[in-house]
């Protein structure tokens, strides 16, 4: 009897020989950049469910993980940014998406004058056991595979990553996640958790796995609706809502008072005085929003009352203080 793993792999075997539109979606839209053209098939094979390239990321021609390749659209969104051969390193399981990403990348040479397949260096590889050096990596990302591990195997998938990459590099993931309680029947169906349903988390739980690995800071970018099972259409007496997520997990070291969560809080203060300090670090001056982390937003509202907290808006955009 297959495991859940080796039906991943045969959904995903199916999917390199012949594209599933249907297989994942976005609603990211895809980087307009200039001089960047993007294959249609590469389009079609876009098994994602967010976007996990982010130009903050990638300054100083860093060194790119990307795990479970897909169509090889976002590795060549990162090669645009890293223009060295071999800079960006795209891992999957799949010998036959492997196979489809190489073709594609054929059609994009010909389509970008800039681009050189040999920035990319495919590796035949598991995720539970990443083929590489500790500490060798400055961006790792993952687009809607996580999800796909049971809760061990999860585990396992983040330690890997975090061990591969550098002091304080970056891991961007792009995972649905679901904050009801999944029906036991659609989280033990292994197509399902193949077709990036049945395997979303709660958000928080995202986020403890993360921290508990030693991840010292998060960040939650964008927060979206994904898909909804229906009873009609699915073994749930339920209607389950999905969303899907879009995260930077960053090897930062762990301050001594917890992980800094960024969720889209921001705190102003409102008081008589041009500034305000709270003698930890933290300086909000009058009437000027500033991004903070949870942690800090929940220290300042006990501290002073003429701070205003917002609402997160799980749309954390940089800046701001910890």
């Amino acid at each position: 009897m297959k495991n859940y793993l080796d039906t991943t792999i045969d959904v995903y075997r199916k999917a390199a020989e012949t594209p599933n539109l249907g297989l994942c979606c976005t609603t990211t839209p895809i980087w307009q950049l200039p001089d960047l053209k993007i294959p249609k098939i590469m389009l079609e094979m876009n098994y994602g469910c967010g976007c996990t390239v982010n130009p903050r990321d990638l300054v100083n021609n860093p060194k790119i993980l990307y795990i479970g390749v897909g169509g090889g659209m976002e590795l060549l969104q990162f090669a645009y940014f890293s223009r060295n051969k071999g800079s960006v390193i795209g891992v999957d399981v799949v010998d036959e998406m492997l196979m489809a990403s190489r073709a594609n990348f054929v059609q994009a040479e010909a389509m970008n004058p800039w681009f050189e397949s040999n920035f990319i260096e495919l590796k035949r590889g598991n995720a539970l056991n990443l083929p590489l050096d500790n500490e060798s990596i400055d961006v790792a990302a993952q687009n809607c595979l996580f999800n796909i591990f049971e809760s061990d195997d999860l585990k396992k998938a983040l330690k890997e990553t975090f061990r591969v990459l550098k002091p304080h590099g970056r891991l961007v993931l792009s995972d649905p996640i679901c904050e009801q309680l999944m029906p036991t029947a659609l989280k033990n169906d292994h197509t399902l958790r193949a077709e990036c349903l049945s395997g979303a988390i709660p958000l928080q739980k995202y986020i403890e796995l993360l921290t508990g690995i030693g991840f010292g800071t998060i960040e939650i970018r964008a927060r979206r609706p994904y898909r909804v099972l229906s009873p009609n259409q699915y073994n749930t007496d339920e209607l389950i809502y999905i969303e899907s997520i879009e995260v930077c997990a960053i090897k930062d070291p762990m301050p001594d008072d917890g992980p800094c969560v960024f969720t889209g809080k921001t705190a102003i203060y409102y008081g008589e005085d041009e500034f305000f300090d709270d003698n930890k670090g933290h300086t909000l001056t009058q009437n000027q929003p500033i991004s903070v982390c949870d942690k800090t937003a929940k220290a300042l509202n006990e501290l002073n009352k003429e701070i205003y907290i917002s609402e997160s808006t799980f749309h954390y955009d940089g800046g701001g203080c910890c």
